[in-house]
């Protein structure tokens, strides 16, 4: 969104849409919170509240649902995100931290918890016992892979870079690791996984992870390449394997995610930062330079600036 990348951004653009903190002050008209409480707002902040989607308690997937910074919102202005020391939202679109879990550790939560807890919900991979394949050990990842573990799944981490098997089985708790290139260690597990939860948002081939899959397997994607994939169709025929997608997810399965979390002491890596290394931080992220999340403290960094 802040390079346009994916040609709908709308400047000048506050990013930010995993925020967390604390209630300062409630509408005459909410119910739900009151000053003080701890509580988070993901990446929706509206939508309609009459559709099939919304009735149903997706409005991720709502067709007038607006998000949290970069769209117009129901009067017209366009919404400005988390980059910011206060935030005005729908009582709707809050969701509440429970208390012991820490804000810093739950914003992350809000966006890149909500996008891997949902599909191993939907798609049935919450089972104990499954085996569940995570594919690429980023932001989205690593967190996919405590989910899975927290719920039962017996995992295996498929990645580019051998350099990541230590951290995928002693820091995050992965039961195997394959190296994405490396043919003999694929072909060794063909066959063998119920689920595949994939959160590459580069170019890569589909191929090689369908073959993975028993038959009723599922691969679902939840990255975002830039170009379409290439999808095989006669993997798919061979075993009723299915490819699907999930896009985060609605506000009552984003609190659901939070508890779960809270409970499950599910927790995502992150590097605290203040907001002058914003820019910093960036930079680091094009290189995949952090470990997993950045995590800007706004409180007690963002300076007041005067006109």
């Amino acid at each position: 969104m802040a390079k346009n990348e994916w040609g709908m951004s709308v400047y000048p653009l506050v990013p930010g849409h995993e925020i967390v903190g604390e209630v300062t002050e409630v509408g005459s008209k909410a119910q739900k919170f009151d000053v003080g409480d701890r509580v988070g707002v993901g990446c929706v902040v509206g939508s309609c509240h009459s559709c099939d989607s919304c009735k149903n308690n997706l409005e991720n997937y709502c067709p007038k649902s607006i998000l949290t910074y970069g769209a117009e919102y129901h009067d017209g202005s366009i919404t400005y995100g988390g980059y910011s020391d206060t935030m005005v939202a729908d009582e709707h679109f809050v969701v509440r931290i429970p208390d012991n879990l820490p804000l810093d550790v739950a914003a992350p939560l809000l966006c890149a918890g909500i996008t891997v807890y949902s599909p191993l919900r939907y798609y049935g991979l919450d089972k104990p016992g499954l085996h569940v394949v995570v594919v690429g050990l980023g932001g989205l990842g690593h967190v996919a892979v405590k989910f899975a573990k927290a719920m039962g799944a017996k995992v295996t981490v498929i990645s580019t870079s051998p350099s990541k098997k230590k951290e995928a089985l002693e820091n995050l708790g992965a039961d195997s690791f394959l190296v994405s290139r490396d043919k003999d260690q694929l072909q060794g597990a063909s066959g063998t996984l119920d689920g595949i939860i994939d959160t590459v948002s580069a170019q890569h081939p589909l191929f090689p992870l369908l073959g993975l899959l028993k038959s009723h397997g599922k691969l679902v994607l939840v990255g975002a390449p830039e170009k379409p994939l290439e999808l095989p169709v006669f993997p798919l025929l061979q075993g009723r394997k299915v490819v699907g997608g999930s896009m985060t997810g609605g506000l009552k399965e984003t609190q659901e995610m939070i508890d779960f979390a809270a409970k499950h002491n599910v927790k995502p890596d992150i590097e605290v930062i203040a907001m002058e290394y914003v820019n910093t931080a960036m930079e680091r992220l094009l290189k995949a330079d952090v470990k997993y999340r950045f995590v800007i403290d706004i409180g007690n960094t963002l300076k007041a600036t005067t006109s």
